[in-house]
């Protein structure tokens, strides 16, 4: 294995390399405190507010380069090796005409008090080189990671829908200079991995899952980062102390994405954002509950594999996977195992995962023709937020009998579970309402969730049930059920 010591990558016009990076540094710190470039905001240093967005240009597994906006304040710095960071200051500089974004935003009176800004000038930056003519829901949907304290939202609308009235995407900058820039980045990726040693630990930053698997041989213990949208709330938000750090977001291996005939294989390191057209393309039910997973900037940094590998109970993606009947590969020092995704997770923080295997890949059954399929996600705010309650039905029809069920719960247990009693109260009969309402009756014997301060466990319990009579209505064409008729009595 070839070793590097330092980190490489482009911070706007100027290459930046490093040796003493700490593996908790973030790159809101180092931007803020280091490069004293301070028009990325600290909002809430844990990827909520987006005040601290900035752009990432990284080559993707097609050697293609990409511009995501991500939260500066759970990125890690180490991370950074062969991409290019371009943070607000690069846009305009003192003596320079506003950049056509900033000067929509002053005409539409879109700045407000101003702390927020500058996030707000980022995330549209990034809308902005993708597509130029905007409809609202797609500025909606880039802003979902933005928050006004201001509640100035109408104005930021319309100062986005008028950007292309200042100028052409097509000039910008970092489109005309993107094949330079593709090069520099091509020429910054060695195959090395890696290694930096400091005071406070060693960040490991391996190039191949083989360069992956022989780190985890000597140094089991390490924490992996994949999109460090949570990871990153372990060093902001809980101070833990992590003296070893091995970041995956340079491993191609973990970046496959193959359509097959009977199956979706996703490597482990692959985006949500990534993932999306091939995850709508393939489960179009699914798009609601994507385009609710965070905002924008944790779509574009979180991993699939990360949201199965930490094992958390309300995950949004495992009870939807699970449902599908979806397997993951584990692979380490003593080799590779398939199990399925739901043996994955065995309790509260804990999973089937040896301390040196990694997730590789998550392997998703296409839908068969009699199979209907939905997924809900319940919380408190309706996007950037945690699910309360996510429930996941694929029912099996034929001749109106129900011959297959997988119905998966988030938030209803300490890991992603399968309602088993309820399944067994389908599988067999007709797919009728009676039938329905007898299976709700089973939620008790699946199912014995907390409160806390997302729900209590009387609310999770009736909104798991009506979410099974919501997929029955939607799926056999019914009419809406009324929410007085959803109350569990």
């Amino acid at each position: 294995m070839i070793t590097r010591k330092g980190i490489r990558f482009y911070l706007n016009d100027e290459l930046v390399e490093l040796v003493d990076v700490q593996p908790q540094q973030t790159v809101l710190d180092y931007l803020r405190l280091e490069c004293r470039l301070r028009g990325t905001k600290e909002g809430c240093a844990e990827g909520d507010c987006g005040a601290c967005t900035v752009l990432v240009g990284r080559l993707d597994a097609r050697g293609e380069l990409r511009y995501e906006a991500v939260n500066a304040c759970i990125r890690f710095l180490a991370s950074l090796d062969g991409t290019h960071l371009v943070t607000v200051e690069q846009l305009a500089g003192p003596e320079q005409p506003l950049h056509p974004v900033q000067q929509a935003m002053v005409d539409h009176h879109a700045s407000q008090c101003g702390f927020c800004t500058p996030g707000f000038v980022m995330s549209l930056y990034g809308l902005w080189l993708q597509r130029p003519m905007s409809e609202v829901a797609d500025i909606e949907q880039a802003l979902q990671g933005n928050l006004c304290r201001c509640t100035g939202y109408a104005s930021l609308i319309r100062a986005a829908q008028a950007v292309h009235e200042y100028g052409a995407a097509g000039e910008d900058p970092l489109l005309c200079e993107a094949e330079a820039m593709r090069e520099k980045l091509r020429a910054l990726h060695d195959g090395a991995c890696v290694v930096m040693e400091t005071s406070k630990g060693r960040a490991i930053l391996p190039a191949s899952a083989d360069d992956l698997v022989e780190v985890l041989e000597s140094e089991p213990r390490a924490i992996l980062v994949s999109g460090s949208t949570d990871v990153g709330l372990w060093a902001t938000k809980f101070l833990r102390d992590m003296p070893v750090m091995v970041f995956l977001n340079r491993i191609q291996d973990l970046h496959r994405l193959e359509v097959e005939k009977d199956r979706i294989v996703l490597g482990a390191g692959v985006s949500y954002t990534e993932a999306e057209p091939v995850i709508l393309a393939h489960f179009p039910q699914l798009k609601d509950l994507w385009n609710r997973i965070g905002g924008r900037q944790v779509r574009n940094m979180g991993t699939i594999g990360g949201n199965i590998a930490n094992g958390s109970p309300i995950g949004d993606t495992p009870p939807a996977l699970i449902a599908l009947g979806a397997s993951v590969g584990l692979r380490g020092p003593r080799g590779r195992r398939l199990l399925s995704l739901e043996d994955f997770f065995i309790d509260y923080g804990k999973q089937d995962r040896a301390s040196d295997e990694f997730v590789e890949y998550i392997d998703i059954p296409r839908l068969g023709a009699g199979d209907r399929y939905a997924v809900y996600k319940i919380s408190k705010r309706f996007d950037e937020d945690i699910s309360a309650v996510l429930g996941a039905f694929r029912v099996s029809v034929a001749d109106g009998v129900v011959v297959d069920a997988r119905i998966a719960y988030g938030g209803m247990a300490a890991t992603p579970r399968r309602a088993l009693a309820v399944e067994g109260r389908l599988v067999g009969r007709p797919f009728t309402r009676g039938t329905v309402e007898d299976a709700m009756q089973a939620y008790e014997e699946d199912f014995k969730p907390l409160s806390d301060w997302r729900a209590s466990a009387e609310y999770r319990l009736t909104v798991a049930r009506n979410l099974l009579l919501r997929f029955w209505a939607e799926t056999e064409g019914q009419a809406p059920v009324r929410v007085r008729e959803l109350v569990h009595e």
